[in-house]
């Protein structure tokens, strides 16, 4: 039988293997690799269905949940599959995605009767959800301005900065959260809008921040949106959430037309996770304004070609619940209604929480909880404090202190609020 160095002479030549080829004969391929770090927002899921104790409760990953803690399916998804199903095929869509939910998903964000999208200045493909059209934009930046740079604010969501990272765009920060008043650091974020070079792309959340909860007045954002004509600065708006904040998603894209209104240039990434509950569909859309018709059609193509190495196309059964029913008025006031009625109650979950902890005679302020809006609440929890709530009581959540509404059962389980060194934490008791 032929040696290890024969067969290595045979595979790498006479030239021997190389360092990596030794590397690779010595140790195996992936000797090499070590264990990826936890991811700070699934790694708590992790971790917590690890976990035998029967009374763990997970308040860290962004789902909506019934009074039952279940998972929730709405009528108007429900019936949109029921029209698929023996119906429709399952052919691949263009790369560009379905042209019917893009069509319905710009109505969304731009207006239903916006002239930037008569006159076709938006150039919008279909994407793997709002990480998929963040992903896809931080490289279409990448590729056709390769010296910019993006400002993220600070905090956000984790995964922004893993997205521009690997997609190799320099990052920088700009003031957001004002720990003290558990608000917006708004002549901070100015300074930071002022301060930055002009023709600078900044990340901003349309409606319910995450992880705070925060979000700049309807003042505060026409004040940003001239400080950012002023300085000709590229807002790229992650909306995510849209009626899932307020209730109603006019309310809840008014960041995005006050831009407009003001004749920016944007890009926009979408989401149909958390609004239409079709958290594993992965379906959204990433859409760029452009100077007129010309141009969309170019970027459109640019941002296909990103995509075609990426996944090829889309994948079309969340493309298809999403055109059903946007396209169809009743399902669509259907879905609005169930919208509204899931904002609504995270409202109410915020009302009875500051109402409990100052009936239990708290002498410290809480009306940041109703302040802050969205499925997430700025605990101030520290990480420690975090670590204490897991260890001991079984609650879990990211340790900077991010707590998601409709955290607990209500059918068999309440929680007991208790401070901690002037903080707040969750200790579950049975009835």
């Amino acid at each position: 039988m032929a040696s290890r160095a024969v067969i290595a002479r045979r595979i790498f030549g006479r030239g021997g293997l190389g360092v990596a080829g030794a590397r690779a004969m010595s140790t195996g391929w992936w000797g090499g690799v070590e264990p990826a770090a936890k991811d700070p927002i699934l790694g708590v899921t992790e971790a917590f269905l690890a976990d035998p104790s029967p009374n763990k409760v997970n308040v860290g990953v962004g789902a909506y949940r019934d009074d039952d803690g279940k998972p929730v399916v709405l009528e108007c998804v429900r019936e949109a599959e029921r029209r698929i199903s023996g119906n429709l095929t399952m052919e691949y869509l263009p790369m560009g995605g379905s042209i019917r939910m893009i069509e319905e998903t710009l109505k969304l964000a731009y207006g239903e009767n916006s002239e930037l999208i008569k006159d076709k200045r938006i150039a919008a493909v279909q994407a793997l959800s709002g990480t998929g059209a963040c992903r896809l934009f931080a490289d279409f930046q990448k590729r056709f301005l390769p010296d910019s740079q993006i400002y993220i604010p600070v905090p956000t969501w984790s995964n922004h900065h893993n997205i521009w990272r690997d997609a190799h765009v320099p990052q920088r920060t700009f003031h957001y959260y004002h720990p003290e008043s558990k608000g917006l650091d708004f002549a901070g974020l100015m300074d930071d809008v002022k301060n930055a070079p002009n023709g600078s792309f900044f990340l901003l959340h349309a409606c319910a921040h995450n992880p705070t909860g925060v979000d700049p007045s309807e003042e505060q954002w026409r004040e940003i949106s001239y400080q950012f004509k002023v300085k000709n600065h590229f807002a790229f708006f992650d909306m995510a959430y849209q009626g899932f904040a307020s209730g109603d998603p006019e309310r809840d894209a008014k960041a995005i037309r006050i831009f407009l209104e003001d004749g920016h240039l944007i890009g926009c990434a979408q989401s149909y996770a958390k609004n239409m509950g079709l958290y594993g569909q992965r379906v959204g859309c990433l859409s760029v304004l452009c100077e007129d018709e010309m141009q969309a059609v170019a970027v459109k193509s640019q941002l296909q070609q990103i995509a075609r190495p990426m996944y090829s196309n889309p994948p079309v059964h969340g493309a298809l619940i999403v055109s059903i029913i946007l396209n169809d008025p009743d399902l669509k006031n259907l879905w609005l209604r169930e919208v509204k009625g899931m904002a609504d109650r995270i409202i109410g979950m915020r009302t009875a929480l500051r109402e409990n902890l100052e009936s239990l005679g708290s002498s410290l302020s809480w009306e940041h909880i109703t302040n802050q809006i969205g499925m997430f609440c700025y605990s101030g929890l520290t990480a420690e404090q975090v670590d204490r709530l897991t260890n001991e009581f079984h609650i879990y959540m990211t340790r900077n202190g991010r707590i998601r509404y409709l955290f607990f059962p209500l059918s068999f389980c309440k929680f007991k609020l208790i401070l901690l060194k002037h903080r707040i934490a969750w200790i579950p008791y049975s009835d």
